[in-house]
């Protein structure tokens, strides 16, 4: 066999596996590098992890505004999402049909996504409290905090700020702070609320808002942990509750005080990633 035609033989047998038409393998090393090879045995790395092509996630997650798992869920999630829109309409033509022949079935059709029910469920993201509409305001749990109480409070969510920093920054279009929004933990105080509240199993988190400048403030908060997302509501006083202050527009220099119950789940020694409106920070709030 001449030379030329040796090295093209060996060129076939090294393609061969290929040219049969063997599927790829996508995955990705515990280092974070991803792999796309012929066979398992190619694999760069030990305890490697393999994926579709199409769920292989970005290389950089840490660059995007929000936790990838949390961009996964929310769009699974989003009724108007087309994709979920498909089985909305036809629930809605179901229910029209059902009309039509007299109602029986109206009262038992399953409730549309973000209208009621539990949305979507994303893969990989538990949501643990529904992020639908909030439920029936309920009484708020009576602390009797004393003024100096409340001062007290104030005092200890901003001295955490040293050890355990939490805090979103607000600024107005002339780039000067108009807000400032912090969260800490307080033994003291989940230990006094869970003497009112025993039901309220997680940790405890106090918040202060501070008013720089004439502005709204609304407790949308929403914290996210690994796979699990919680948003509370300031009508359920077991999920959160004002000490001092009102939501809605604060004066300049007006200030809110309140506390959040988070679920047991959720572990304060653990990074934490806190959303507020479109802002977002990452913190520790038991170092």
């Amino acid at each position: 066999m001449t030379r030329p035609l040796a090295a093209a033989a060996a060129l076939l047998l090294l393609l061969g596996p290929a040219s049969a038409g063997a599927a790829s393998i996508t995955g990705v090393c515990p280092d974070g590098s991803i792999f796309i090879v012929q066979d398992r045995a190619r694999i760069p790395c030990a305890a490697a992890k393999e994926v579709a092509p199409e769920d292989v996630p970005p290389l950089r997650p840490e660059y995007l505004p929000r936790p990838y798992t949390w961009q996964v869920y929310r769009e699974n999630a989003n009724p108007n999402n087309p994709y979920n829109l498909i089985d909305a309409a036809r629930r809605v033509r179901a229910l029209r049909g059902d009309a039509a022949a007299g109602g029986g079935n109206v009262a038992a059709a399953p409730p549309l996504p973000g209208f009621g029910g539990t949305e979507p469920e994303a893969a990989g993201t538990t949501e643990l409290r529904s992020p639908g509409f909030a439920p029936a305001a309920r009484a708020p749990i009576e602390l009797a905090l004393s003024p100096d109480e409340v001062r007290d409070l104030f005092l200890i969510v901003e001295l955490q700020q040293q050890s355990a920093p939490g805090r979103f920054l607000k600024e107005n279009a002339l780039g000067e702070v108009a807000m400032e929004i912090s969260l800490a933990w307080s033994a003291a105080f989940e230990a006094r609320l869970r003497a009112k509240l025993p039901e309220a199993a997680g940790p405890v988190l106090l918040f202060t808002v501070l008013a720089h400048r004439e502005d709204a403030f609304h407790p949308n908060f929403t914290f996210v942990q690994g796979h699990e997302s919680y948003r509370p509501y300031l009508e359920e006083p077991d999920q959160m509750g004002l000490l001092e202050g009102r939501p809605g527009e604060l004066p300049a220099e007006g200030v809110v005080l309140g506390y959040v119950v988070l679920p047991e789940q959720m572990d304060l020694g653990e990074t934490l990633d806190v959303y507020w409106n479109d802002r977002r920070i990452e913190t520790l709030l038991r170092p």
